[in-house]
């Protein structure tokens, strides 16, 4: 299984800072994965439905944590990528 597609799309929030698509082997696409700035720093967090109690169970995720890291670094490196094209260029002051 390959990622052969990200799609950052970032927000301005305290500690979501973006939503991602990723499409699958180009034919399978999960939307609303989330780029959360955590206590430990950055992570992914998976689609979820809130349930009726007030708790939130995840739509799709990975089985296992060597996928979960993969995911994980490829999204936040895009994320990086993503963020250092919508910041502003700094002037050049001589």
């Amino acid at each position: 299984m390959e990622i052969t597609d990200i799609r950052v799309f970032p927000v301005n929030e305290e500690k979501l800072k973006a939503y991602v698509t990723i499409t699958l082997d180009s034919c399978f696409v999960v939307r609303d994965l989330k780029v959360i700035n955590g206590t430990t720093g950055l992570f992914i967090a998976m689609p979820a439905k809130r349930r009726k109690d007030g708790t939130f169970k995840d739509i799709a995720h990975p089985l296992n944590s060597e996928t979960r890291e993969r995911i994980e670094k490829v999204i936040l490196a895009e994320y990086e990528r993503e963020l250092k094209k919508t910041q502003p260029v700094a002037a050049n002051v001589a």
